[in-house]
């Protein structure tokens, strides 16, 4: 008996009435299919017991590139200690390293990495705080994938953190040590710090909610909200420090700290009025003139480890990682004991 012909994407897509292309973004879950495209395409998959071929990627050969998907503001120097610790790991082998900036809206983090995949990168690491997880599960049984900087509780896909949990209790501890105690929190948009997201500005406005509450400041906790940008945190820490002076702001990342030590500045508030500190200890932090407190999360070790790990999925690695990196507090001089409260 002749064996049966397996059916192809060419099938699907005739059967379906669409084009190779439209089955394509279909299998990937891409963004812009329509509900009516997406059920006639899994209805002809199904009909015809379609299986993506796992082995088309070795079919086409590698093509030798990693994408890496970066949030919109790659200003942010953090990220570029993040691509020396990439290109640190690629040393010696045939790969190069493809950046895939993220737009602004909710839905370019997928939207990058469906281009990136589209240039048949051989795998990814992505930066993406708001990406579902269940897309990139399923985007990951395809090509690839380490999630960097986020929680996930993946299957399909690595990951390398940073423990924000007790890098922010460090952060906070170390303030509250000083004798502050009208300590606010400068972090990014509530989409961003959603607890779902596993995003780390959401996992360090969680540490310090419940460390200001276990310190008996419930009443004093104030969060204030901003964007990615340093100019955008100067204005948003303006309209903090006219509601009220806190001693003491603890930012959710360096680019938040330094817009908020400019707003202080602007107002010729010095450190021993209110006290700063960041998270991700970027180059600039240890400057003499700006000396931010900071936690230090090594982000040369986190995109050598990111990429190491790619490879390794590359060279057929199936069992998922999670690597965590520990942080540690660099102590400078823009945190300072609190001064005289007058509310106490």
């Amino acid at each position: 008996m002749a064996k049966a012909r397996t059916a192809t994407i060419t099938d699907v897509a005739r059967l379906a009435g669409v084009s190779r292309a439209a089955v394509s973004k279909v299998i990937r879950d891409a963004y812009g299919v329509s509900p009516a495209m997406r059920e006639r395409v899994n209805g002809a998959i199904e009909q015809l017991g379609y299986r993506p071929h796992v082995a088309a990627r070795a079919m086409r050969g590698a093509s030798y590139t990693l994408g890496i998907e970066l949030p919109h503001n790659i200003s942010n120097p953090f990220f570029a200690k993040v691509l020396d610790g990439a290109m640190d790991a690629l040393e010696g082998t045939p790969y190069q390293l493809i950046l895939a900036p993220v737009g602004t809206g909710s839905d370019h983090g997928a939207r990058a990495l469906e281009a990136l995949v589209d240039r048949q990168v051989d795998g990814i690491v992505a930066i993406s705080p708001l990406v579902l997880p269940s897309w990139l599960e399923r985007l990951a049984a395809r090509t690839p994938v380490v999630m960097l900087g986020r929680h996930d509780h993946s299957v399909a896909y690595d990951t390398v953190t940073g423990d924000d949990t007790t890098g922010a209790h460090l952060v906070m501890e170390h303030i509250a040590g000083l004798g502050h105690r009208r300590i606010a929190h400068l972090t990014r948009n509530e989409e961003t710090t959603r607890p779902s997201t596993g995003n780390p500005h959401a996992v360090r406005l969680e540490e310090y909610l419940a460390y200001m509450r276990e310190a008996g400041l419930a009443e004093r906790i104030r969060v204030a909200r901003t964007g990615p940008s340093q100019e955008a945190a100067r204005r948003d820490t303006l309209a903090l420090l006219r509601e009220g002076r806190p001693t003491a702001v603890f930012a959710g990342n360096d680019e938040l700290a330094l817009g908020a030590m400019h707003a202080l500045s602007d107002l010729g508030i010095s450190p021993a009025e209110t006290s700063v500190a960041g998270y991700d200890n970027v180059e600039i932090a240890g400057h003499p003139a700006i000396s931010l407190t900071s936690v230090d999360q090594d982000g040369v070790l986190m995109g050598r480890q990111a990429v190491r790990l790619l490879l390794e999925r590359i060279e057929g690695r199936t069992e998922v990682t999670h690597f965590r990196v520990e942080p540690s507090l660099r102590i400078r001089s823009s945190t300072r004991p609190a001064p005289p409260d007058p509310a106490t």
